[in-house]
């Protein structure tokens, strides 16, 4: 049950603030004075404080209830606080509420204003603990990563991304093939790097092949290496990737462009280690930690007769699926951050238009993105016209103001775990500015 404290001198206030509460479920603490009211936040646990502005006879100026505002929040910052003021000192409750103060009521108070006030506030702070708890989580799972294991630099906030990092250390020991599956530019030969760095071969070496960017024709000749004549212009003899991983991993990027007869030899290779070379009929034998990674469908190449599917298990028996970085977003400015390196910064506006952005190129993209407008800025803070994002996503005023649209608002919404002042917040409106759109755009209140 959530409890508040009510600071008054005068006990028929507190006693019928106490009484309303009782009827909503809401234990009361009461203290007649500022010093018993401090003392009583060291001992319980309080969800809201209401306090008056005037404690002494014949005052009314509300400095003493200022001075217990400022001492409130010196030793509780997050705790919320409603003013209890007369007509005569509402400046001061005003003023308050802009250093901070959850709200001020007049007296004689509406009790059902009162009552929707402090359950608003109780059900907020709720939200604030779990989402400070949940973050608390996360950043400490993220430190026992990088304490355990070499992540290869690699940076990111977002659980989504943590899932996808904390099972490739879990799996780098292991002597299996690995499929990282996800969009273009998604970091997926980070991720590569991250299992070789953590595995039993990270002391041998680490060989790249993308299978989308040479021929069909020399994709054999790269893979498996090729003896002098094997085709036209192979002068002399020359090693393949195979050759070169051994002892170590071999990333295969864009498995799904390897061919059919490149991909019934990658099958012979990763269930006995031995291979020929194109036009040699000698026998070669290797031990390589094969990671392959794929933007493509494979089981819909399988079900096209494009790629075998026994060689699909067999690279399948740990997949990792890193999502596009829409779908990580917590992981936006982090990165931004990061490319954009020490001595630059992001102006709010620019941080609302990165968010707002889809990243259909991924973190490829932001990076590209970054470096522009690092080049380009004309001081040390990068403001949304330094970015060069399409005029949809750089709606954002100046001063960070704009107008969300319904993704923008969802996007706030889940970033922020449901809670709307939050959300409210990050896009530059007050909760009920939000709500109202919300309604307006049909988004249910969760």
């Amino acid at each position: 049950m959530p409890t508040v404290l009510i600071i008054d001198d005068n006990s028929a206030v507190a006693i019928a603030l106490e009484v309303l509460f009782s009827l909503h479920d809401i234990d009361a603490l009461r203290a007649a004075s500022p010093e018993a009211g401090l003392a009583l936040l060291e001992r319980h646990n309080v969800d809201l404080v209401i306090q008056d502005m005037n404690f002494s006879a014949d005052t009314t100026s509300g400095e003493e209830g200022t001075t217990l505002f400022r001492a409130i929040r010196e030793r509780h910052p997050d705790l919320p606080v409603i003013l209890l003021t007369a007509w005569t000192h509402l400046d001061a409750a005003v003023d308050l509420v802009k250093a901070g103060a959850a709200d001020y009521l007049a007296k004689p108070w509406d009790d059902n204003r009162l009552i929707a006030t402090v359950n608003n506030l109780i059900e907020l702070g709720q939200a604030k603990r779990a989402l400070q708890q949940r973050l608390q989580t996360e950043l400490r799972q993220r430190r026992e990563l990088e304490r355990g294991y070499d992540l290869r630099g690699m940076v990111w906030q977002d659980p989504a991304t943590e899932r996808v990092v904390h099972l490739a250390c879990q799996v780098a020991r292991a002597d299996v093939p690995v499929l990282i599956s996800g969009p273009n530019g998604t970091g997926k030969e980070r991720i590569a790097e991250i299992i070789q760095a953590n595995s039993s071969v990270r002391d041998g070496p680490f060989v790249v092949l993308n299978c989308g960017a040479l021929p069909a024709e020399l994709i054999e000749a790269e893979l498996f290496g090729a003896d002098a004549g094997a085709y036209t212009g192979a002068s002399k003899a020359r090693e393949g990737k195979f050759e070169a991983a051994d002892g170590g991993t071999l990333f295969l990027d864009e498995i799904g462009n390897l061919p059919l007869a490149g991909q019934m030899k990658l099958l012979r290779v990763l269930e006995t280690g031995r291979f020929e070379r194109l036009g040699s009929n000698r026998e070669r034998q290797v031990k390589v930690r094969v990671v392959s990674a794929t933007n493509a469908d494979l089981q819909a190449m399988i079900r096209a007769g494009s790629f075998r599917e026994d060689l699909f298990y067999r690279l399948n028996v740990i997949e990792l699926r890193l999502p596009p970085l829409a779908g990580r977003p917590a992981d936006i400015l982090p990165l931004a951050r990061h490319f954009l390196g020490a001595g630059k910064e992001l102006h709010p506006s620019a941080q609302a238009a990165l968010l707002a952005h889809p990243w259909p190129g991924n973190v490829r993209e932001l990076k590209n993105i970054m470096a522009r407008a690092g080049l380009l800025a004309s001081g040390d803070v990068i403001k949304v016209g330094d970015l060069g994002l399409p005029a949809a996503a750089a709606i954002a005023m100046e001063d960070g103001v704009r107008e969300p649209d319904r993704d923008a608002i969802g996007l706030a919404l889940s970033r922020a775990g449901g809670v709307v002042a939050q959300a409210a917040a990050e896009l530059g409106l007050s909760r009920q500015a939000l709500y109202r759109r919300m309604e307006r755009l049909g988004i249910a209140r969760s």
